[in-house]
């Protein structure tokens, strides 16, 4: 099931047409804020209410501006001095953010907040500040409530008879080592068509126990009323979607079929292998006449798919 780094981005990518757009814009909010007050001290000097010796200037409120952004609009606070005047670099060298910030708040949620994360992404919006780790710090702590908000949210409101799940492998830092972490993601589709990624959670590996217990803390949340769960056909994952779904229909992911199909044949018969594969999905209104054989095999994925582990996906 490990899929490369550029399925990672398809996976942040498709978080922008969800729900959590809202939430990427808040934390985004936040974290600007975060950003613009720390550049705000060192350059008094003091933080509020601090009596330094360093200090230069005092505050003297703040006025508001709104930054466009892809995530949305910000609203900020810009503080005022009694004497002199500050205007944050970070708002001076940009105007509007460009992809790579709403990639970082993203891939943040996708992976935990981290202080690292988030000086990647001060690194990013080219500000040079000078924040400190334990500011960092302080900001990540922030973030780690919006983070733990949006994974521990009910999912009642609402009714999702399609579930999409699959994972990727990425790097993580576990104790003092780095290691390969199994990142799972279930994505709900609405009767309406509504998508909304409904969690995600991190692991040593794509075992069944692991893939049930996720699956048990999205029941737990309220998800309900799930009728067909396509994944692809990992055993582990299989066979928890029977235990945690008992009476759900499975579907095998037609990406993955294909995939793995076309991964037992030369690449001179790839294009040709593939045109009759998708002829087995297509609809049998879309069927020509005397195609039958054709609509006869549109079960031959699940015959194919009754393999199991990694080879038979």
């Amino acid at each position: 099931m490990a899929l490369d780094q550029s399925a990672l981005f398809e996976l942040l990518g498709e978080l922008q047409h969800t729900d959590l757009s809202d939430r990427v814009r808040s934390a985004t909010e936040k974290l600007y804020q975060e950003l613009i007050d720390a550049e705000a001290t060192a350059f008094i000097g003091a933080a509020p209410f601090e009596r330094a010796e360093g200090r230069t200037t005092h505050r003297n409120g703040s006025r508001p501006r709104t930054l466009t952004t892809t995530a949305g609009q910000l609203d900020l606070r810009i503080p005022k001095l009694r004497q002199g005047s500050f205007f944050p670099s970070l708002l001076e060298r940009r105007r509007r953010v460009d992809q790579a910030l709403f990639a970082q708040v993203s891939e943040a949620y996708v992976h935990g907040v981290s202080t690292r994360k988030v000086d990647d992404l001060v690194k990013a919006l080219g500000a040079d500040t000078g924040i400190s780790k334990s500011e960092v710090s302080r900001i990540c702590a922030g973030l780690d409530e919006d983070v733990a908000a949006f994974r521990d949210r009910p999912l009642g409101d609402a009714t999702f008879p399609y579930v999409f799940v699959d994972a990727t492998y990425c790097k993580a830092r576990v104790g003092r080592c780095v290691v390969s972490q199994a990142v799972v993601v279930a994505v709900g589709v609405a009767a309406d068509g509504h998508r909304q990624v409904l969690g995600f959670d991190v692991g040593d590996t794509e075992s069944e126990p692991f893939w049930t217990a996720f699956f048990r803390s999205l029941k737990a949340r309220g998800l309900g009323g799930v009728k067909l769960v396509v994944s692809d056909a990992h055993a582990g994952l299989v066979a928890a979607i029977r235990v945690a779904f008992q009476g759900v229909s499975w579907q095998r992911c037609r990406v993955h079929f294909m995939r793995n199909v076309l991964a037992k044949v030369n690449k001179t018969a790839g294009p040709m292998v593939a045109a009759i594969i998708r002829t087995v999905f297509r609809p049998a209104r879309q069927a020509r006449p005397g195609r039958g054989a054709v609509r006869r095999g549109r079960h031959a994925p699940r015959a194919l798919a009754s393999g199991s582990g990694r080879d038979a996906r």
